[in-house]
């Protein structure tokens, strides 16, 4: 374990280390963020946003929350999404879980968690949904995985349920939003395909909001 006061330690040896390579490096860091990324992810201390993405600091805005999701009463990913779009302008939202997520697999035991129960009803109902398809799923890894993924799926539909998201992409064709799983077996990140254009115009039949 390390100690609290190492961490210090460690921070004046990363200073030295960026400082070396280039010395004007905090100088740009300073520099406001023009990120194109905006990436909601799981708390977990595993999964660090732009380390997996392969970009530097500054490249990437980031929420993370457990089992990433985007819950339309919480201020806190409502507050970061429209940040991120009307001010960052970025291009692209990135909804990322992972597997052997822990709030995924808390929310699969019929147990009352207190209070994170009702933020795990959030991924209870995904599976609910989609009851059907994961009961047919035998093998409990590979339906925790599933659901990993169905969870994605829907969160990355809440965003785009979002007014802020949908008139920016019909006004400049951006941001368009992305599903992800990040995999912790072998570091690589799973594109799940997501087609946000047809995803949007499906959603906006209900949940028009751009007009």
């Amino acid at each position: 374990m390390i100690s609290y006061e190492q961490i210090f330690e460690n921070n004046k040896k990363w200073v030295e280390s960026k400082t070396a390579s280039d010395k004007h490096y905090f100088d740009q860091l300073a520099i406001e963020q023009k990120p194109d990324y905006l990436y909601i992810g799981c708390s977990d201390s595993r999964v660090p946003a732009n380390e997996i993405m392969g970009l530097k600091p500054g490249d990437v805005f980031v929420h993370r929350n457990v089992a990433n999701l985007v819950n339309n009463i919480d201020l806190n990913v409502i507050s970061v999404i429209n940040y991120a779009v009307e001010l960052l302008e970025v291009k692209h939202i990135i909804v990322c879980g992972h597997y052997n997520c822990g709030g995924v697999q808390a929310a699969m035991q019929p147990k009352d968690m207190g209070v994170l129960n009702p933020w795990l009803r959030n991924i209870r109902d995904v599976y609910r949904n989609h009851q059907d398809e994961l009961d047919k799923i035998k093998d409990e890894k590979f339906r925790f995985n599933r659901l990993v993924e169905l969870n994605v799926e829907e969160q990355y539909m809440n965003v785009a349920k979002y007014a802020v998201v949908q008139k920016s992409f019909v006004k400049n064709g951006f941001p368009v939003v992305h599903g992800w799983v990040f995999d912790l077996h072998n570091g690589l990140l799973i594109d799940l395909k997501v087609d946000f254009v047809e995803i949007l115009k499906k959603l906006r039949q209900i949940y028009n909001l751009a007009d």
